[in-house]
């Protein structure tokens, strides 16, 4: 009977799991207004250009970190950055919305995952009519000073359109998108992540931080104030590149993320999707022990593909 009581409490709590696990029936239902994962990889996406190890040899491929949000009643849907696999990634787009068009790109700030996809907007590629990319002051100046960026301004293949951290940006009637700061390296632009609300649920995505105790914002706050949080994953535990100061390139890593979180509830640490992995994090592999041990602490990757209804 021991046993038995046994068995039955620990089927108990992986059924507890399981439903703190899953979303609700509307954020998983191919619903009008959602958010679209179109990468999850770091900058360099995967494989990486000049590594050698196994994560890049396999001949697996994760495209670079970026979202979609698609309002199909609109017939519109954004892009939240311009990733170098924007090709793949629009590709993507045509099937999973293919009565919508582009109807703008919202940046984070100036490091080459995360806006140089624009380049196919230009002559060259597509010879895109007036986009319109949303984007902070200091990447503004950035595009519209710097070329080959500038041409696409001087074509009129984008039009600028200006953002101001914490001031809403009105997309439809169902969608409002609101750009906050958030401290990292600023080379050339500020860096911004973005809260976007629909009639129902609110995704944040924050692809890049230097450390979450270094923004003046609490991390939690964020986390228990969306329905869904696309987070920076960059590193699992720092140790992935040991020929590299990662005091250069501070980010938050996973189990830093985990311990802060700990103390949430299970269905608010579930709204954690871990979102920019490089391409040696190793829980970047489906079935690793660093995944396992990140889904063990009731938190997610996100997955490239996966739909979020707002």
């Amino acid at each position: 009977m021991l046993a038995c009581g046994f068995m039955r409490s620990q089927i108990l709590a992986l059924a507890l799991l399981a439903l703190a696990y899953a979303p609700s029936r509307a954020a998983t239902a191919m619903s009008p207004v959602r958010v679209v994962v179109l990468g999850v990889a770091q900058d360099g996406g995967v494989p990486h250009a000049g590594c050698t190890r196994t994560c890049c040899t396999s001949g697996r491929r994760e495209l670079v970190s970026s979202l979609a949000v698609v309002d199909e009643r609109a017939r519109r849907w954004w892009l939240f950055d311009a990733t170098p696999d924007l090709t793949l990634q629009m590709q993507r787009m045509r099937s999973e919305a293919p009565a919508c068009t582009l109807a703008g790109v919202f940046l984070t700030h100036a490091h080459i995952g995360h806006y140089t996809g624009l380049m196919h907007l230009g002559r060259e590629v597509m010879g895109a009519r007036a986009v319109p990319v949303h984007a902070m002051p200091r990447m503004r100046e950035y595009l519209a000073t710097n070329g080959p960026w500038s041409q696409l301004v001087a074509l009129g293949n984008i039009a600028l359109q200006p953002l101001a951290a914490d001031s809403v940006c009105v997309l439809s009637e169902r969608l409002r998108v609101t750009p906050f700061r958030v401290p990292h390296r600023d080379e050339f632009s500020e860096t911004v992540g973005f809260r976007i609300e629909g009639p129902e649920r609110s995704a944040s995505f924050l692809p890049d931080i230097d450390k979450w105790e270094r923004w003046s914002r609490p991390i939690e706050e964020l986390v228990r104030t969306s329905d869904v949080a696309y987070l920076d994953g960059t590193f699992f535990d720092g140790s992935e590149l040991p020929n590299r100061d990662l005091r250069e390139i501070p980010h938050p890593t996973m189990l830093e993320s985990v311990s802060r979180f700990e103390a949430f509830p299970p269905e608010v640490r579930a709204r954690v999707r871990f979102i920019h992995l490089n391409h040696t994090n190793p829980a970047l592999q489906p079935g690793s022990a660093a995944r396992r041990r990140i889904e063990a602490a009731g938190l997610r990757v996100a997955r490239e593909g996966e739909r979020f209804g707002l």
